[in-house]
This record gives structure tokens, sequence and C-alpha cells, in this order.
């Protein structure tokens, strides 16, 4: 099987949050989501993860519905789990718990074996001071970029 070249990212995380870990988790998909995200129809620009109970769920992440698909279609923004190992859920968990941390989904890809797989970070929160560095910093890296040094 050739390797996909589906790589959905979410821009806005790196300028939003400080990404401290992240972790690649499977997701529990049915079989027209996979074929929308294969298609390259998905959105991560939104979702934000959350745990409910012991297991952590992506919410508010959009796939599109299938084009080819019958009255058996997917809810485009539905709740899916997301599987990770019990130990790296108890230690996410913990890390939650802890004031300003959150989980944030920052790139959704097709494994070389077929499987979607979601990058997550544990992320804090930046504050208006340090997206302005930020910015910043990209506009000298654009202008070292322009002058070919």
């Amino acid at each position: 099987m050739k390797p996909s070249k589906i790589e959905i990212k979410n821009k806005k995380a790196s300028f939003e949050y400080f990404l401290v870990e992240e972790y690649a988790a499977g997701i529990m998909l049915t079989g027209t989501e996979i074929k929308s995200i294969r298609a390259g129809k998905a959105s991560i620009s939104e979702a934000y993860c959350v745990f409910i109970g012991n297991e952590l769920f992506v919410r508010n992440m959009h796939i599109s519905q299938y084009s080819h698909a019958s009255f058996r279609n997917h809810e485009p923004k539905r709740d899916r789990k997301l599987l990770l190992t019990a130990r790296e859920l108890k230690k996410l968990k913990t890390r939650i718990e802890e004031r300003g941390f959150t989980l944030v989904p920052v790139l959704l890809y097709i494994n070389e074996k077929g499987l979607a797989k979601l990058d997550i970070a544990l992320a804090r929160g930046k504050k208006k001071y340090d997206k302005r560095e930020s910015i910043k910093e990209k506009d000298v890296q654009r202008d070292l970029d322009r002058r070919g040094l």
C-alpha cells in the first residue's frame, strides 16, 4: 500500500497555545467517515478534546458527509472516541486537572497502514503578549527567507 498524503493541520493550535507534549491517538470512525477523510474533507480547527468518564473524546471535529453514501451517512460533528493506552489516558487526565492545561488536536493523518490517526497535544494557553511575540518571530523569519539568508 502506498503512503497517503492526507494531512489535515490545525494551524491555529501553535498560535493559540504552547504545545508541551504530543501523542498519536487512533480514532473510532464509521466507514463513511474514513472515506471522507481519505478524500481530504475534514477540519480540526474548531475541535477540542474532553474526558467523559475515563475515556477521551474529540468534539467539534468536522468530517463532511460522504457524497456516495446512502441514508446510512454519518453526522458531521459527532463526538469521536480517541484510542490511547490506559497509562497515557491516566497521565493526560491528571495533567488536564492541573490549572491551565488542555488537549488540542494538532494533526489528522492516515498512517502507512491506512489507519486514521490524530496527533493531540497537551497545551497551555498563550497570553496576548505571547501571541504578539509569535507574530513578530514569523515576520522576522519571513524577511530572512525573502532576502535569502
